[in-house]
């Protein structure tokens, strides 16, 4: 049986004992957005101090979440947590706006976001995505499976950075990913069709034939094109 959120709290509660602070759920499964079988469940873990002894009574636990096709906790100290928003400005304005408390205080107060980290956190994460999609393009060589398997692959993350770019934009971001993907694309200049296209495949609305693959992929790249061009191009925070 793959283990629950409540496995994972028991078992860091044991692992960690009193050095265990908080532990969060964040993400689309906070927001209510989880595809089933698609979706990570990410869980952030904050303790009091980490060394080798206190990683070692954790990696059971972090092993049995990742047979259950989860990445590892993002694991910090409360220190770490406090002084790192101007580092992972986009990871820690997901985490504020979309989370749910599942063992411990709430770990929010005094956490802010710069909106100029933010920029340039996601400048720089548009272009790479744009070039690891290129790459990936490359090393499919035209088989249509590993097309699809490419498209799979990187809607979570450009849902992340769509996300991001609405708040820098002063909205709040949908929970929806077809909305938010529209919302990005009225924005930014492109057809958000091929991104509506892989939501609704991802969520099992509407799957994605072998013979449409290579033409919502030239559409899904093009936007994202156009996306990384637009944030390259948006005014600098002060």
């Amino acid at each position: 049986m793959a283990m629950t959120l409540d496995d994972l709290v028991a078992q860091l509660r044991a692992a960690y004992g009193d050095a265990l602070r908080s532990v969060v759920l964040y993400g689309s499964a906070a927001a209510g957005e989880l595809i089933p079988n698609r979706s990570d469940l990410n869980v952030l873990v904050l303790v009091d101090a980490l060394d080798l002894a206190r990683l070692d009574a954790a990696s059971a636990v972090a092993r049995a979440w990742g047979e259950a096709r989860n990445p590892p906790p993002l694991t910090l100290t409360v220190a770490e947590w406090r002084s790192s928003a101007d580092i992972f400005p986009m990871e820690y304005a997901d985490i504020l706006e979309r989370h749910r408390v599942l063992h411990g205080e709430p770990p929010f107060a005094g956490i802010t976001v710069s909106p100029r980290d933010l920029r340039w956190q996601l400048e720089h994460q548009a272009m790479g995505k744009l070039l690891q999609l290129r790459q990936g393009v490359l090393a499919a060589g035209g088989d249509r499976r590993r097309q699809l398997a490419l498209l799979e692959a990187s809607l979570s993350t450009y849902m992340v950075l769509f996300r991001a770019a609405q708040r820098l934009a002063g909205e709040s971001p949908s929970t929806d990913y077809a909305t938010l993907s529209g919302a990005v694309a009225a924005r930014a200049g492109f057809d958000p069709a091929p991104f509506v296209r892989v939501v609704r495949h991802a969520r099992g609305e509407e799957t994605l034939a072998a013979d449409a693959v290579p033409a919502v992929l030239a559409g899904y790249m093009a936007g994202a094109q156009r996306f990384a061009s637009y944030i390259d191009q948006f005014p600098a925070a002060p």
